[in-house]
């Protein structure tokens, strides 16, 4: 199997267009037309269904691209790994992450990391659903919740800090809780499969189960909800910093930490070799946040 046909079909797959798919590579139309036609020989299905505007993948096309996506990564890798590192990142990176941590600090530190790696592209997939990486296609998934699959490697990216907070309005109108008891007496902003709350408490660590009016699957909405003084809200730092130095959410029961072990993870397909453009997004963004990532530096002083 031909990797110059791979590298044309997995292009074709993105831009739907034989004659802009093989423009990238430096093909002309009926010679990217012949070597997508050999990739369907060779594997003796149709792979596309062409018409005189563009292409869309058949059935089959579908099923086939995470693997061709596959091969490539590992023949990207191999090719690094005799040429002692010197390889540059270089083809499409497709990522996939949570909506609202990819607005807030994977976007504005897009252009720096793009400038490090000009023969670099991403693809953002940006969604708060679990993806499988492999039947997708991507090369990375950006998490926060615990890694199930163990097929997967996961490196931690920053730490994911969770504090109590509450808007300024709601504080004037129902008080501020002194202890994490006089949570059952307060709305509530709860996130849905997370309404027990643990707090570390000097008799030991205190589950408080929490009520409200309002309840989301959703951080970001959660966050608008806090900030709107619905009620108190569990957020992570990364989503409220912004609020917290602006006045409009302000931290409670600091003397009683959340029992909470999160962290954001860079979660990528178990492989021997390590794609040089996977781990060149993994170590630019770890660097980046570091121990303690910036949303987190003032944190103690608000």
């Amino acid at each position: 199997m031909n990797i110059e046909h791979l590298k044309l079909f997995v292009r074709l797959a993105s831009t739907h267009n034989i004659s802009l798919a093989g423009q990238e590579l430096g093909l002309s139309p009926a010679v990217a037309s012949s070597h997508i036609s050999k990739l369907e020989d060779a594997l003796g299905v149709r792979l596309v269904h062409r018409t005189t505007r563009k292409v869309a993948l058949t059935e089959e096309g579908e099923a086939f691209l995470p693997h061709a996506e596959e091969v490539l990564s590992r023949v990207e890798a191999a090719r690094a790994s005799v040429g002692a590192g010197k390889l540059a990142p270089s083809g499409t990176l497709r990522i996939t992450a949570p909506a609202s941590f990819g607005r807030m600090h994977l976007m504005p530190a897009l252009k720096g990391f793009l400038s490090h790696y000009p023969d670099l592209s991403v693809d953002f997939w940006f969604t708060d659903k679990i993806v499988d990486l492999v039947e997708g296609g991507f090369d990375i998934a950006i998490r926060n919740a615990e890694l199930q699959d163990s097929t997967l490697v996961a490196r931690k990216l920053a730490p994911d800090q969770r504090i109590v907070c509450a808007s300024p309005d709601y504080l004037a109108k129902f008080g501020e809780p002194s202890e994490p008891n006089d949570l059952r007496h307060h709305q509530c902003i709860n996130l849905m499969g997370l309404e027990s709350w643990v707090f570390d408490t000097p008799e030991g660590h205190l589950s408080i189960k929490t009520q409200g009016r309002f309840r989301t699957d959703n951080g970001e909405a959660s966050r608008i909800a806090c900030v709107d003084g619905l009620g108190i809200g569990m957020n992570s730092t990364w989503s409220v910093y912004q609020h917290l130095q602006r006045g409009e959410l302000v931290r409670i029961l600091r003397d009683y930490p959340l029992v909470w072990n999160g962290a954001i993870w860079s979660v990528y397909p178990t492989s021997r070799l390590l794609a040089p453009k996977v781990r060149a997004f993994i170590d630019y963004f770890a660097d980046l946040y570091g121990s303690t990532p910036y949303w987190d530096q003032e944190l103690d002083c608000l």
